[in-house]
């Protein structure tokens, strides 16, 4: 009897060699990890693709000098190249002809109801879901992937030994911040990309930038920055804000300084561990609902053509078949296995290969959303499967609580009862209070005691305050500023105004609309506006939130969603940092008094260590009410107490302090005197002469007590 190495035997009427154990993996490849690997061993690549429904897959290598013509085309063989729903290969770094780039062509069967609802093209160049590194071509044409026919050379293409070498940045996780959690929003190509930011001009709008900005950051008291979208997107595709990735691997290569593949990885990994060093954690705004690629009418780039019913959700309508829970066309099937894995691994990418500290999960109700696209309420299978990862428990993970197919999951009603929370309720109740709306007292009392009406620490759930993270202005709506100066919100759509009224922004002009002949006494107004917004998101027990450029009164003149403006309208302008400096004095020493009195930001609710009051002994929670006062007692913290007067009506008010003489408290906050008496800096507090204190129409007031030694 023959060797099995030399036996040949007959299947299907086909002569094949027998492939003995050891040497399979070599000829056919294996099924993971997704993705092209690189094989030290053998000087070859792997590589592996998903696709349940797909009837034949090529793999198309391209040299550098030719991004049309394939130099290797690799067709698979399901009966060697394939198992279970994985198409995979393995190719000799000498057979690969100085290729460079890789993408895939995938055949399969047509629309087969509303759960087969394929997309397959065998004409379109299809990107690697599992690419490390995306390469857009010169001619990249996003129409002619949405139009039938091939879209060879202009297609976005994988690179082969994307981010292949260097592992992990170096140095340990820093340590994770509670009480001293002060999260910075800010988008990586609008901090920097002014030229008045400061920065080289090389770096300008890059990861390089935010390293040099990162001394502001400090200063400014910052330990946490969530970075707004960094996944790779189509630059062909008008989003300034990167809400539309195309790929969950590769950091986008427009924030780079050097734009050789090589470094696509560094930058990013350089401005984490220079983050880290600065004691700063890194969490990234992720958008694991939907990709680029749009509707029906959108481009097949990559997911659509590999396996269109896998990836996103179907619905019933032939017209429209894709669901749109994202409001942007299309919405990922997060029920799906395959969905699943393939987020995770890019979580599990990002936490242990690029060294990020957590992430904000945009629309994360879409992860409740089952195959049909309804809700379930009980679990979000994508949160439990990384708090059950022990690589991924210590990360910090923020849900944005709702989507845009009507659910709003905020609270308790969120499944995910480990995660933190956007508090879109602070927002809400916190601006209406301050613009003066009636009826408000009582909500803002939950929400600084830190909305235990939504996190509620009973027996059954037992969640923490800082679950809710609180914030006033984000990406989404008007900045802080913005929010004091406009009454309708002005949006430009390719260099287009337009005004489409003030809905559901709860702001307020200060009585003068924009700021194009504003008088004096409305500028004084809108920053004592500001200061009190300040005032109240620091003094909230909760994680607070900040969008960048806040501190020193950003403007976007107006418009509420510059998604689309890559350019002045949301750059970042650092000039008003200078011309704003008594607003940016406020806020970085705001900062340092919260840090400084860990009371304010417990692991627990304030409980008996809380005391409300009003202008007198009680609080005023009548409809027609706009004043409270409250004093946060900080001894079993061994922190000192605060007594805390707020008056946004638009008279002065005379409060009676309710507790001690008037020897005891300093005042160190009145946002109604300007700067720097707004704010005393430690040392220079002021003494009262009683405990009759006058809070000017529509400001905030903080005395301090010193604790016994």
């Amino acid at each position: 009897m023959t060797s099995a190495r030399n036996t040949a035997i007959a299947v299907a009427g086909k002569e094949r060699v027998q492939i003995p154990p050891g040497a399979r993996a070599a000829a056919e490849g294996l099924p993971f990890p997704l993705g092209a690997t690189w094989i030290q061993d053998e000087r070859a690549f792997n590589f592996a693709l998903y696709s349940q429904h797909a009837e034949s897959v090529a793999l198309l290598l391209y040299a550098p000098d030719d991004l049309v013509n394939p130099v290797l085309v690799h067709f698979y063989d399901h009966l060697r190249n394939k198992s279970g729903r994985v198409w995979h290969c393995r190719i000799p770094l000498d057979a690969m002809k100085g290729a460079a780039y890789y993408a895939y062509r995938v055949d399969g069967p047509p629309p087969a109801g509303r759960f087969e609802w394929h997309a397959f093209d065998r004409d379109k160049v299809l990107l690697d879901p599992y690419a490390r590194s995306v390469f857009f071509p010169p001619a990249l044409d996003r129409l002619a992937a949405a139009l039938p026919g091939s879209n060879a050379g202009k297609a976005p293409l994988g690179v082969i030994a994307g981010d292949r070498g260097r592992q992990h940045r170096q140095g340990p996780r820093p340590v994770r911040h509670e009480a001293s959690a002060v999260i910075y929003e800010l988008q990586v190509g609008g901090f920097t990309r002014h030229p008045s930011s400061g920065v080289r001009k090389e770096a300008r709008g890059t990861y390089a930038g935010v390293i040099e900005k990162i001394p502001y950051l400090e200063d400014l008291g910052i330990t946490v920055v969530e970075l707004m979208p960094v996944f790779q997107f189509d630059p062909s595709d008008g989003n300034y804000w990167g809400y539309d990735p195309l790929n969950f691997f590769a950091p986008h290569n427009g924030y780079l300084v050097r734009r050789g593949h090589e470094s696509q990885h560094d930058e990013f990994r350089e401005m984490v561990e220079a983050l880290h060093a600065a004691d700063i954690e890194v969490v990234l705004d992720v958008v694991y609902n939907h990709t680029g690629e749009g509707d029906h009418t959108g481009p097949t780039y990559s997911y659509k053509g590999i396996d269109n019913s896998t990836y996103y959700l179907i619905s019933e309508r032939p017209d429209r078949p894709y669901a749109n829970f994202s409001g942007t066309g299309n919405t990922l099937n997060c029920a799906n296995p395959a969905v699943r894995k393939l987020i995770m691994d890019s979580v599990r990418h990002w936490a242990h290969e690029m060294g990020v500290d957590g992430f904000r999960f945009d629309l994360a109700s879409i992860f409740t959303r089952g195959l049909d696209g309804s809700i379930d309420p009980t679990e979000v299978p994508l949160l439990s499967d990384m708090a059950s990862d022990p690589g991924l428990a210590g990360l910090r993970l923020i849900a944005e609580p709702w989507d845009a197919g009507g659910a709003y999951q905020l609270g308790h009603a969120f499944p995910g009862i480990t995660a933190c929370q956007w508090n879109g309720r602070f927002r809400d109740d916190v601006r209406r209070f301050v613009r003066g709306d009636p009826g408000m007292v009582p909500l803002l009392m939950r929400r600084l005691y830190g909305s235990d009406d939504l996190f509620p620490d009973d027996l059954a759930h037992a969640y923490r305050p800082h679950q809710s993270v609180n914030y006033v202005a984000a990406h989404d709506g008007f900045t802080l500023y913005d929010l004091v100066a406009y009454n309708a919100k002005r949006n430009w759509a390719n260099g287009h105004g337009n005004t489409d009224g003030p809905a559901e922004n709860y702001s307020w002009n200060c009585g003068f609309e924009g700021d194009e002949g504003a008088p004096p006494e409305v500028l004084r107004l809108r920053k004592r506006q500001v200061k009190n917004f300040c005032c109240l998101l620091f003094l909230s027990n909760g994680t607070p939130m900040l969008r960048a450029g806040d501190e020193f009164m950003q403007t976007q003149g107006g418009n509420n969603n510059p998604y689309n403006q890559d350019n002045e309208t949301a750059w970042l302008d650092w000039r008003r940092r200078e011309a704003n400096a008594d607003v940016a004095r406020f806020f970085r020493l705001m900062i340092a008094f919260r840090k400084g009195h860990p009371s304010l930001g417990r692991s627990r609710f304030w409980r008996e260590d809380v005391r409300w009051y009003g202008v007198g002994a009680r609080p005023d929670l009548a409809h027609d009410s706009h004043s409270l006062a409250f004093c946060v007692h900080g001894a079993a913290l061994g922190d000192d107490d605060l007594y805390v007067m707020i008056n946004v009506w638009w008279e002065d008010l005379d409060f009676h302090v309710q507790e001690g003489t008037a020897g005891e408290w300093r005042r160190v906050v009145d946002t109604g005197l300007d700067s720097p008496l707004d704010f005393l800096e430690p040392g220079s507090e002021s003494g009262l002469p009683s405990l009759r204190y006058r809070v000017a129409a529509r400001s905030v007031a903080i005395l301090l007590r010193k604790r016994s030694p």
